[in-house]
């Protein structure tokens, strides 16, 4: 390794930061999520019709990836807008549509 590659190691909250996204993501349906969220904002509604399940399923998986801080929300009079919440997790996201999702950013 060389030595910018160790000093990333040296960013504890970084790496735990990315572990939590990374376990967050680690689902299909949450995967499949993400894919149609994507750099831009969906409403519920939109992701239910885009992945196919029902709105208490996405809701719930809504829920985990809001919680490890994968996902943001806006509300907007009673619907809920959900985007990518970091810079980074976006990147990563955009990299994961690109291979899995047969998507480009």
């Amino acid at each position: 390794m060389d030595a910018p590659s160790f000093s990333l190691i040296d960013k504890q909250e970084h790496i735990e930061m990315a572990a939590r996204a990374l376990k967050a993501i680690a689902h299909p349906l949450r995967l499949k999520i993400l894919c149609v969220v994507g750099d831009q904002e969906a409403c519920v509604q939109d992701i239910v019709e885009a992945v196919g399940t029902s709105q208490s399923n996405i809701s719930q998986h809504l829920a985990i990836l809001r919680e490890k801080g994968v996902l943001l929300t806006r509300k907007d009079a009673n619907r809920v807008f959900y985007r990518v919440g970091d810079q980074r997790t976006l990147q990563l996201v955009g990299m994961m549509r690109e291979v899995f999702c047969g998507t480009e950013n």
